[in-house]
């Protein structure tokens, strides 16, 4: 037998609850912090961020919408300038990319010793150096096998 609601039954609880009344102690301590929420707005800059008592009860109960604000526009259309220096008493240095300059190319490594004779393949493509010919011939019979 399976279970299953009769029509039009729901197994949601869709009323909402009501509130509780605040106690004259949580009021009292909803001012405090209200004026020590104020105080840090106004320490940081946020005058705006600033509540009244009502708006910091609803706050603190999680039933504040915030007030919407437009934007405001500026009243004078701002135009971007550049500005150049007048240097007609200085002298004029070229610059580096005219062809003037003491960068030169770094050279190649290059290696000129030798303790690694070669470099040989052991499994797929696993690059090893190879300092001898015992060791040339170890990697060869690992491929071999």
């Amino acid at each position: 037998m399976t279970m299953s609601l009769a029509r039009g039954l729901s197994t949601l609880n869709t009323k909402k609850r009501k509130p509780k009344k605040l106690t004259i102690k949580q009021l009292e301590q909803y001012e405090i912090d209200r004026r020590v929420y104020n105080k840090r707005m106004r320490k940081i800059g946020a005058h705006d961020q600033q509540m009244s008592s009502e708006d910091y009860t609803l706050y603190r109960r999680g039933e504040y919408k915030p007030k919407v604000t437009k934007n405001k526009t500026l009243s004078k259309s701002w135009e971007v300038t550049s500005y150049t220096r007048e240097t007609n008493n200085r002298e004029q240095y070229p610059s580096n990319g005219d062809g003037i300059g003491n960068c030169y190319k770094k050279e190649n490594n290059t290696y000129t010793g030798t303790l690694i004779t070669g470099i040989a393949t052991m499994h797929k493509s696993n690059a090893v150096p190879v300092t001898n010919q015992k060791q040339a011939i170890d990697i060869a019979n690992m491929r071999r096998n």
